[in-house]
């Protein structure tokens, strides 16, 4: 969301903005209009940034399909399903392609804005890595370590991967971001967060505040997946006056990669999306 945000807030101001992910992990996919896949994320950034989505955009897809394996999906076409250990094998042959992706959207625009996955402060996999530190030093771009208040901690977030990373990698660190603030926080307590990361030798560049809830939920829906058995919220939309209310009712798996996609019938007035255990709920 930070990311479709920024890149919404750049267009306005006359550039020209893409958005970037390496490497994702998510069953949540979109199709592209070649009819390659890449992360939903990605699909929603490309179009805060008034573009259609793109394989360059997220060129390298993983697709859990178990517990411990997953579809590869590079530049858009699956090219194999692997266990986790042999993908930390592959990935960094997937290096080239990732470049490939960044490079063709860096000479078709003026600003990129990159999103890594997972953490930089997972050293365990940082050899070969593509989706992080290693992407940031093979590109050479500059880097924001984003941390989140909501979660406590985040001084702990910010200097505690600062101090774990090689010296290389803490160097490409201009600043750091806190997210999710509520506009409730005191300038006090950003003063005392920025005494705390002041050792680090860094700044807080932004701390966007939480906005008004909002229908883009790419990222909510994965921890909707976690609680299959809830009943799917009403969501706020009277219904048109005459109209018939349908009830879509789908049975909860223990899989529901395209839960997202529910989307489209749930924002229809009339229309009411239950997910239920069994029949005889």
């Amino acid at each position: 969301m930070l990311v479709a945000g920024l890149a919404r807030a750049f267009v306005r101001r006359g550039l020209r903005v893409a958005p970037f992910k390496p490497q994702n992990m998510s069953n949540n996919a979109a199709v592209t209009a070649d009819g390659g896949e890449i992360g939903r994320a990605q699909a929603l950034q490309a179009r805060a940034a008034g573009l259609a989505p793109h394989t360059d955009m997220n060129p390298v897809l993983l697709k859990p399909e178990t517990d411990v394996g997953a579809q590869v999906i590079v530049q858009g076409k699956r090219t194999a399903t692997l266990k986790a250990r042999d993908y930390g094998k592959m990935k960094s042959t997937l290096m080239p392609a990732v470049l490939d992706s960044f490079h063709r959207l860096a000479a078709q625009h003026d600003l990129i804005l990159i999103e890594g996955a997972g953490s930089p402060a997972e050293i365990n996999l940082r050899a070969g890595d593509i989706a992080n530190m290693g992407f940031a030093e093979a590109a050479n771009v500059p880097v924001i370590l984003i941390g989140d208040i909501d979660r406590g901690g985040v001084i702990a977030q910010l200097v505690g991967t600062h101090v774990v990373l090689p010296p290389e990698d803490r160097d490409r660190i201009k600043a750091f971001a806190v997210t999710h603030w509520a506009t409730r926080v005191q300038k006090r307590l950003l003063r005392q967060i920025g005494r705390g990361i002041a050792r680090t030798g860094r700044v807080i560049a932004g701390q966007p505040q939480t906005a008004a809830p909002v229908n883009l939920r790419a990222a909510w829906v994965a921890r909707r997946q976690r609680k299959l058995y809830d009943i799917w919220p009403r969501l706020a939309h009277p219904l048109r006056q005459g109209s018939g209310l349908v009830d879509l009712i789908l049975r909860a798996v223990a899989v529901y990669p395209h839960l997202v996609a529910l989307d489209g019938f749930a924002l229809r007035h009339g229309v009411k999306v239950l997910l239920i255990r069994n029949l005889r709920n």
